[in-house]
């Protein structure tokens, strides 16, 4: 296994930690940055969040760098993106900070373009993620990072940027779904 694909997996590997430090009720108190109150759980959730969500940048870069772009991450870094950012955005429910509608309509988006990710692959195709889904991915790792620092958003940006930033994500995730499916249909028209 390259590097690449070993970055990729500690990008799966750092979710449990993620979810156990926002989910488990620690009592760490709050701190105080930018005159805004905020959880230390939430603070280090949000750093382990961005941590986890930059090695999508390292691995990327890597692999093309040294021509180190294989199927399995081509496979790999796309469901590493979709389970971080599918168990961020139901954390997020649970706490109350992100609307469940808007989450399901972002997962089933991620569940629908692996299915088709799957058909492919059953064709003998990878398909690696085009511009739009990297910009979807981004938006999205913006919005939960707002999101779990909103506090400390909202300190510095005196509107909703969180909840701005979430919209903005679940429009470039239905414009990418659109896409994906648009260019992959003929799939199931070579389904039996």
């Amino acid at each position: 296994m390259n590097l690449p694909n070993k970055i990729t997996i500690s990008r799966i590997l750092l979710i449990p930690f993620f979810m156990m430090i926002m989910l488990v009720p620690f009592k760490w108190g709050t701190m105080n940055l930018l005159g805004a109150d905020l959880p230390v759980t939430h603070f280090v959730g949000a750093l382990i969040f961005i941590l986890a969500s930059t090695t999508d940048w390292v691995d990327g870069y890597i692999a093309r760098k040294y021509n180190l772009v294989t199927n399995m991450g081509k496979f790999l870094d796309p469901l590493a993106d979709k389970l971080l950012v599918s168990a961020a955005l139901i954390v997020l429910v649970e706490l109350g900070f992100a609307p469940s509608w808007i989450v399901i309509i972002i997962i089933s988006r991620e569940f629908a373009v692996t299915g088709i990710r799957l058909l492919l692959a059953g064709e003998g195709e990878v398909v690696a993620a085009n511009m739009l889904g990297k910009i979807k991915t981004w938006m999205q790792i913006i919005a939960i990072s707002s999101l779990l620092l909103h506090n400390i958003i909202f300190a510095l940006i005196p509107f909703r940027f969180d909840l701005l930033s979430l919209w903005v994500a679940l429009i470039f995730t239905i414009w990418s779904g659109w896409d994906y499916f648009s260019k992959n249909s003929y799939v199931f028209k070579n389904s039996k």
